[in-house]
């Protein structure tokens, strides 16, 4: 062996590779556990779809046991680089995983709808292979609404509240990677208290929702895979396009509300849940939100009201639901949005790409980042015209360093690449060049919409399009840097 591969390999960074592998046979066991209730649902109402989720549950079942039980680390700490690495393959060990009951049941997805549609579920992005979902097995719709609601909060941050030995270095860096947003605050000083604070608020929301929605006129099943799509902000939406209810403002109101909520920064959201509503009005973030949401939808109700409508359902609830289920990436639409101006689409369109809070549920850009680069570039308009004075950039009164700007900049960079990059790829594939960029932006900002041939469904993709949307949507979600860094030389070296 020559000095200089010895020096190579030395330099290769070392993981700790049987507690990765130990993790990831827990992840199964505990994807094993969720698909539990659309089993029992398919058993006990269907009677046709429980096999292929008890074979799913049994395959879950049997390998992770089979892992927990062989593989025996000597050394249970991750470090941070394992941590970065987890959480990547996280997401890809659920979807592969997750998408085995669409392939087992009477839909009989192949390989790469399957994957699509699963991934596309615990990412909440909520673009589908599936049109009619009035045929859709109900037990296998229940499984869908499941996997957004997981992936609503992060499977990571379910799992570092579940599992004590991610409370390390690598946990936190988890933690980090996939909590969307520029900065991360912390609910409790230990990182599984706080995962564990996040999802005891995830819960309670959607429990709260679920019970209002079956109060009002949705039945149970309806409400609570209502309640799963709304409050992850996922927007597979249970109700067929013939149920009036879900046109109803009894229905609409509450999802509204659910909706701008799963919008809100988590970490505010348990402020104003000690009665800190202040602060929570403090944020400048939060405000921007707020603002953002009441100016759009003044602006689409000024636009009906010239168009000549009248009906005050439409004029008052539909230009805020369409407002709000935009800006969350929620991916709702309401039924007579074709009829729209033309010049309200173009807004919605902005609000789909910038996104709500961050530390959210929502998708896109967040609203965080947009402050940021507003403020950065007010400042350097600044310093044009007095380049001896120092105009330092605030965020609620805090002063931000330098770096934190490179590090937004960098994420846009990154951002309108992988776009243009995306979007090439479809298009070469055989997709329209305007549509192949909306699918690759909405997949990317984790939106779920589409038009033009998408619009019933993304089964007109290729399936290799399919594999390349699925790997923007877990770039998306994990906020880009996550997932770039892996292809980096850096990070496989000490």
């Amino acid at each position: 062996m020559s000095i200089r591969t010895a020096s190579r390999r030395r330099r290769r960074m070392k993981f700790n590779v049987p507690e990765l592998v130990r993790i990831a046979g827990f992840l199964t066991l505990i994807e094993g556990v969720f698909m539990l209730p659309p089993f029992l649902y398919a058993l006990i109402r269907e009677r046709g779809e429980w096999m292929a989720f008890g074979i799913s549950i049994l395959i879950c079942v049997v390998i992770g046991v089979a892992i927990i039980t062989t593989v025996k680390p000597r050394v249970k700490d991750m470090g941070k680089r394992d941590g970065v690495l987890l959480t990547a393959f996280v997401w890809v060990i659920f979807s592969l995983f997750g998408m085995l009951p669409f392939m087992l049941c009477d839909v009989h997805l192949n390989f790469c709808e399957a994957f699509f549609e699963a991934m596309s579920g615990f990412t909440t992005t909520g673009a589908s292979v599936f049109g009619d979902i009035s045929d859709l097995p109900r037990g296998l719709h229940l499984w869908r609404c499941i996997m957004q609601w997981l992936g609503g909060v992060g499977i990571i941050i379910f799992t570092v509240a579940l599992l004590p030995m991610l409370n390390s270095a690598g946990g936190v860096q988890m933690f980090n990677a996939e909590s969307t947003g520029i900065t991360h605050d912390k609910l409790q000083p230990r990182v599984s208290q706080t995962a564990k604070r996040m999802w005891l608020i995830y819960c309670v929301l959607t429990l709260a929702l679920g019970l209002i929605l079956w109060i009002g006129p949705l039945p149970l099943y309806e409400s609570v895979c209502q309640s799963l799509s709304t409050v992850s902000t996922g927007g597979l939406n249970s109700c067929s396009a013939d149920n009036t209810a879900w046109s109803s403002p009894v229905v609409r109101i509450p999802v509204i509300i659910f909706m701008f909520i799963g919008g809100v920064n988590f970490v505010l959201i348990y402020r104003a849940s000690l009665g800190q509503v202040r602060k929570v009005w403090a944020d400048v973030n939060f405000r921007t939100y707020t603002r953002a949401v009441v100016l759009v939808t003044l602006f689409i109700i000024a636009v009906l009201l010239i168009d000549g409508e009248r009906d005050v359902e439409k004029i008052l609830i539909e230009p805020l639901f369409q407002v709000v289920s935009s800006i969350t990436s929620t991916g709702y639409t309401v039924d007579d949005l074709d009829s729209w101006n033309e010049v309200v689409i173009p807004v919605l369109l902005v609000l789909l790409i910038m996104g709500a809070c961050a530390g959210s549920t929502s998708g896109g850009i967040k609203i965080d980042r947009v402050i940021f680069m507003v403020k950065n570039a007010r400042n350097e308009l600044r310093k044009f015209v007095n380049p001896n004075r120092y105009y330092p950039l605030t965020i609620n009164g805090t002063v931000k360093p330098p770096e934190l700007v490179m590090k937004v900049t960098s994420f846009f960079v990154f951002y309108v690449l992988i776009l243009i990059a995306g979007g090439v790829v479809i298009t070469a594939m055989g997709m329209p060049l305007s549509d192949a960029y909306f699918v690759t932006l909405s997949c990317i900002g984790n939106t779920g919409l589409s038009v033009g041939p998408t619009a019933e469904s993304y089964a007109v993709v290729p399936d290799a399009g399919k594999l390349v949307l699925s790997v923007i949507m877990l770039v998306g979600r994990l906020e880009i840097f996550t997932i770039i860094i892996l292809v980096t030389r850096n990070f496989w070296r000490r």
